[in-house]
């Protein structure tokens, strides 16, 4: 409630700031995590055994009360958002579940008396905005005690529906590998959006150019600037909530990078501007495979800055069977062309034994359609495809499946190919593809292919 109120405060705010989106080699700025709280928090011991006054609800009272419900709570300041027009935003927790309080009632003078761990008491409304729960309408009395939250990691808890359990608790996040980083307009002063990814789903995270420990002069602002993609991190923050989780980052740590290269080993731009014929040699992770045969087998992978397709690598049926999603290999062989593809040939290959694994997740091309060649192999997914036609290579069940599908007027051609280990013909993904008719409207995943133009090879689709 009173959201358009907000919108014109929020404009107001963009404003003011108007002076003023998730990486190799780790800078003093890349490991920066949160600032300090400007002021000492209080010292008194957490009040996990303070009796809540009558009317003050548990946590779970309030997850049970309905949306705009009067509620009262008891909790404790965790960090706040900048003041500004006898308002501010404030995050807090207890030893039982946290809350997110919206632009409540507070003077200039009382803000500075909201440090970490300060307990209030919120009477104001329970609201739902995009998903996040919050207090609005909020005012709040200082009250004697003091808490502070421990960050909890709940790395295994995403992509899960136990995720939402904890929306707006301190948390962690180990091991997210970043895929993008962007400013909301285009260029620092206002919130970064940032895209991580863990075991090939990705998942998005801001930094609040608001929040007093994360504004556009913080370390940790600067921090987040200067991720890569590739850049491995762990990450603390808020569990904000914006139709999925949207956590505000309050502190990150960069631990290494999934585009590391060893000694002697290419970059990604080193292959790209490498001749054909030339020797190479690269360090990629495993995406996928297709099917082993004679000693030899085809490889579909990436890092997080390109994708690679290797052609018939000398491997013995012992070798294949360690070539699992997200295994780190060194490859040498020879850059080639075919029809357009751009791949190794010639090649073998080696485990790399480093701890370093990468799912890459599907990079979304259906706004690229018009330069498609500079994500040549990589996974990707196109959206809305229309089919238009479909056959079998060899007339029936079998072997590879064409599809051609539609986008605003140009047609696309993919593939299931058959030898590839996830779409042989007893798979359910080639059933999927051989059912789909004419005039079907569907999201395709797959691994960009080059045949004398795009031919994705299909690995996945979602209907809907």
């Amino acid at each position: 409630m009173k959201k358009i109120l907000a919108m014109i405060l929020a404009l107001a705010m963009i404003l003011a700031f108007a002076a003023c989106g998730a990486s190799n080699t780790t800078s003093a700025a890349t490991e920066a995590t949160a600032a300090p709280e400007a002021t000492e928090a209080p010292t008194e011991e957490p009040a996990a055994t303070e009796e809540p006054s009558a009317d003050v609800m548990t946590y779970a009272e309030y997850c049970d009360a309905e949306i705009d419900s009067e509620v009262t709570v008891e909790t404790y300041v965790q960090s706040k958002q900048t003041w500004w027009d006898n308002q501010v935003t404030v995050y807090a927790q207890s030893e039982d579940g946290a809350y997110f309080v919206y632009n409540m009632a507070c003077t200039e003078e009382d803000y500075d008396k909201l440090v970490p761990g300060q307990k209030i008491k919120v009477p104001g409304y329970k609201s739902d905005w995009s998903g996040e729960i919050e207090i609005t309408d909020a005012t709040f009395e200082l009250e004697d005690g003091s808490y502070i939250a421990e960050p909890l990691d709940v790395t295994d808890l995403l992509g899960t529906e136990e995720l939402a359990a904890h929306q707006n608790e301190y948390v962690s996040f180990t091991g997210m590998v970043v895929e993008s980083v962007s400013y909301k307009n285009g260029e620092p002063g206002d919130d970064i959006y940032v895209t991580l990814s863990k075991d090939g789903a990705t998942y998005d995270f801001c930094d609040e150019a608001y929040l007093w420990t994360t504004t556009p002069d913080s370390d940790v602002y600067a921090a987040i600037g200067e991720l890569q993609p590739g850049d491995i991190v762990n990450v603390e923050g808020f569990l904000y909530w914006y139709y999925n989780a949207n956590p505000h980052i309050t502190g990150i740590e960069v631990t290494g990078s999934v585009n590391a290269k060893s000694e002697g080993v290419m970059t990604y731009a080193e292959y790209t501007e490498a001749a054909v014929d030339d020797p190479v040699v690269i360090e990629t992770y495993v995406q996928n495979t297709q099917t082993w045969w004679e000693d030899a087998c085809s490889i579909y992978s990436q890092d997080a800055d390109g994708g690679y397709f290797i052609y018939n690598a000398a491997c013995t049926e012992d070798e294949y069977n360690t070539l699992t999603p997200g295994t780190k290999i060194r490859v040498t062989g020879y850059k080639s062309e075919w029809s357009g593809e751009v791949e190794i040939v010639d090649s073998t290959f080696e485990v790399v034994d480093d701890g370093m694994s990468y799912i890459a997740p599907a990079l979304n091309v259906t706004d690229k359609l018009d330069h498609l060649e500079d994500y040549m192999n990589r996974y990707v997914r196109f959206d809305q495809m229309t089919v238009e036609a479909i056959s079998y290579k060899n007339g029936e069940p079998g072997d590879d499946i064409y599809v051609t599908m539609g986008k605003d007027g140009t047609s696309y051609e993919f593939c299931v190919e058959a030898y590839c280990a996830t779409t042989t013909p007893d798979s359910d993904l080639y059933a999927q593809v051989g059912e789909l008719k004419e005039g079907d409207t569907v999201d395709v995943l797959g691994y960009l292919y080059w045949y004398e133009g795009a031919d994705t090879h299909i690995t996945g689709l979602i209907f809907g």
